[in-house]
């Protein structure tokens, strides 16, 4: 094993280097024989990709989901779903597009073909994407050129479908000058499309959950491996330059956060340097993307030995995550998750209410890191099977240290799953 002068000679010189180059080149290849491995900690070193056997969602799932879409329109009484370039055009669609200025909009009415509004000069690389995915060939574009006015275009598509009086869903995100230039189309009224596409994406089929599952082990693994590869005297940037190889050695793009000792209590940390002792404390909070899936993970953890203190506060956040595991069942509502966790960290003494635990217990998981629905309180959804959330309770104590505890749990048909083992001490995280 590497001395740490030997380790801090090569990491703080060489891992911006190695992420860029040699490890781009190191994680296709997998762990062995490449000059850009054997200059790495020898945990980071062993990894190889974890890609195989990963599928990709397919045209048939996607052209299911928009099945259910037009379901939910019809539910809702909306005659048309608006999409621009993000998550939701990419989970229905398969299209991935960014947003500028120009609107590119894809527009699935609840019967009938779904049309493009698209830049002319956007035309052939819309038509592709759109053409590969469950739009299929049967999806038109209506496309105007730079001087032109979009929404005369967008209002030919519903016309030529016999929507000249609609109703339209618009997906939360999409842009307000997007939704409102579709608002001001004559005799068109434009409505929150969330209960179509929520209604949708909250609710993950087994593919989706394989896909899940795996994006939280292999962030475990780049974690763990990052972990072995801890030394005194790194910085927060070296820490965090180690994930990233890390999961980039098993085949992904991933990262975390990372904040030592007294900022690991501000829940999402401090721009401030800071470098690791003996003893010190760290929060680590990040993930990776499988196919489009989203892992969300957290862990606290000590070089060396922790202060009794800080295990005492491990173990009421322990109790803590158990707690809110064990409530989340299918028809309770999404509050009483929060509220579970929350009662154990306030029964400890770490009250009353958000001043030690300062946010929700878990917000709703997907493509996104963050989607419907959260588990806040004030929320009266009940739970379903199928819903996937992050479960982290945490306990922030200013000027000393933070605990969080977060791994990613699936709703079953009899209560609730995580998808990693939760960590078991300060000092054995993994």
């Amino acid at each position: 094993m590497s001395s740490r002068r030997d380790f801090l000679a090569t990491s703080s010189a060489s891992l911006a280097a190695l992420t860029l180059t040699g490890c781009a080149k190191a994680g296709a290849d997998g762990a062995g024989g490449t000059s850009a491995a054997s200059e790495l900690p020898p945990a980071i070193a062993a990894l190889t990709p974890m890609t195989d056997g990963v599928v990709p969602i397919s045209v048939d799932e996607r052209r299911a989901r928009l099945e259910k879409a037009r379901r939910l329109m019809v539910e809702n009484k909306h005659d048309a779903l608006m999409l621009a370039g993000g998550t939701s055009m990419e989970y229905f669609t398969g299209m991935r597009w960014g947003n500028s200025e120009r609107l590119l909009a894809v527009v699935i009415p609840a019967k009938g073909a779904p049309f493009l509004v698209t830049p002319k000069f956007e035309e052939e690389r819309a038509l592709e994407q759109a053409h590969m995915g469950p739009l299929g060939k049967e999806a038109t574009v209506y496309a105007w050129e730079e001087h032109e006015n979009p929404y005369e275009f967008f209002a030919k598509g519903l016309k030529d479908r016999g929507l000249s009086t609609a109703t339209i869903g618009v997906e939360e995100t999409v842009k307000f000058q997007f939704s409102d230039g579709a608002a001001h189309i004559p005799q068109v009224r434009t409505a929150n499309g969330t209960p179509v596409t929520a209604g949708c994406r909250i609710f993950k089929d087994a593919h989706e959950l394989a896909l899940m599952r795996h994006a939280s082990k292999v962030t475990l693994i780049a974690y763990e491996a990052a972990y072995k590869s801890l030394k005194e005297g790194m910085t927060q940037d070296d820490f965090e330059e180690l994930v990233q190889v890390a999961h980039k050695r098993l085949g992904y793009s991933g990262s975390a956060g990372v904040q030592v000792g007294k900022y690991s209590a501000l829940p999402h940390g401090s721009a401030t340097p800071q470098v690791v002792q003996e003893g010190s404390i760290l929060l680590i909070d990040g993930g990776c993307k499988v196919e489009g899936y989203s892992s969300d993970i957290s862990r606290t953890f000590v070089l060396g030995k922790a202060t009794q203190r800080m295990k005492d506060v491990f173990e009421i956040e322990f109790k803590a995550q158990s707690a809110a595991l064990a409530a989340a069942k299918p028809g309770v509502p999404c509050e009483a998750v929060d509220a579970a966790a929350r009662q154990v960290i306030v029964d400890a003494g770490f009250g009353p209410d958000y001043k030690f635990f300062s946010h929700r217990v878990g917000h709703g998981m997907g493509m996104d890191g963050h989607e419907w629905p959260y588990l806040v309180r004030g929320n009266t959804l009940p739970l379903a099977p199928g819903m996937v959330f992050s479960d982290e309770p945490g306990i922030y104590i200013p000027g000393e240290f933070g605990i969080r505890l977060e791994d990613d749990m699936v709703i079953t048909e009899n209560g609730a799953e995580l998808f990693t083992p939760q960590s078991e001490s300060l000092e054995k995280p993994f």
